[in-house]
């Protein structure tokens, strides 16, 4: 089994949201990855630079992180074949591992684009290093920059930050110091690729709390009327959790619930609905056992929410 610390960087429209491709609103322009075997050591080194095809500028804030000119660029491999190339050195059995959680989605996005998507079936299971970094060391699981833990880590500065083999580089390096414990309960799941239909829902268990990923549906409201998905279980035990805050909206992206499990006490729940490319809707459900007071927070976000829709209505 190979572990792959990637990084990219890329591009966005130059003129601004306004004429950025919705089917690609960043653009890679440069593959960096590291190789370790299973003791952590590191093997080999990847590296690609990519010749824009979508945006013929450097976006003046891209610019200034990473120096690179789009004349940089001109000579660089098209991304179809840099990415072929990228995932057969990854070789045959291979993990995932990146700083943050954006990278794996916007490499699926690219591949998807140029149709190149099959050679990399999803739901994908990977490693956020940074979140990784943030369990072993930080007492409130704080996310950190790359550079602050290489750092703390005492990783010699070897290679330029912010460029895509540099930054896999030392998050490779950064992966080294964290014990197996710590990192294999704690995989990450990126769902751009999401569950189409029943049989391909996704239910994880992970040390502190469970996640279920639902099917797609017509509708956000279809998709809170479905049972699987306003279901509620105990993370600790698995058993029904008897609702005492009924699924509320307490914005325009997150519901909220809490139940009680009579042997560990409550359970939070939180759901997020995304919208897919396709206009459909799907369900990332989280359930954590939270404590009386944190229950008791989320009680009065109801109140404040009921309380906030009365004074619409009698403002009507």
């Amino acid at each position: 089994m190979n572990y792959i610390v990637f990084d990219l960087e890329w591009n966005q429209s130059p003129g601004g949201k306004r004429w950025s491709n919705s089917r690609l609103p960043f653009e890679i322009i440069e593959i960096g990855a590291v190789k370790l075997n299973e003791k952590k050591e590191i093997v080999d080194s990847f590296q690609r630079l990519i010749k824009p095809q979508v945006y013929n500028w450097i976006h003046d804030s891209i610019h200034e992180v990473i120096h690179m000119n789009y004349k940089d660029l001109q000579n660089g491999t098209l991304f179809p074949q840099a990415v072929t190339e990228f995932l057969k050195w990854c070789g045959e059995e291979y993990i995932f591992f990146t700083w943050g959680n954006q990278d794996v989605m916007e490499l699926q996005r690219n591949m998807k684009y140029y149709g190149k998507l099959s050679l990399l079936p999803g739901p994908v299971t990977y490693y956020d290093v940074q979140k990784l970094f943030a369990i072993r060391y930080e007492e409130n699981d704080e996310r950190r920059a790359l550079e602050f833990a290489a750092d703390k880590m005492g990783v010699e500065k070897q290679m330029d930050f912010h460029r895509a083999l540099g930054d896999a580089y030392y998050t490779a390096c950064v992966l080294q110091k964290i014990e197996d414990e710590y990192i294999f309960p704690n995989s990450s799941l990126d769902v751009y690729q999401n569950p189409k239909s029943k049989k391909e829902e996704i239910h994880v268990s992970y040390p502190t709390y469970d996640k279920y990923v639902s099917r797609e549906f017509y509708s956000r409201e279809r998709a809170m009327k479905d049972r699987e998905v306003t279901s509620t279980k105990c993370p600790l035990c698995h058993n029904p959790a008897k609702r005492k805050i009924r699924w509320f909206m307490n914005n325009s992206k997150v519901y909220y619930s809490v139940s009680l499990c009579q042997e560990h006490g409550f359970v939070l729940g939180k759901i997020r609905i995304r919208r897919t490319e396709d206009n459909m809707y799907y369900v990332i459900k989280k359930l954590t056992n939270v404590t009386d007071e944190e229950a008791d927070e989320i009680r009065q976000k109801r109140d404040a929410h009921r309380a906030k829709k009365r004074m619409k209505k009698e403002e009507v």
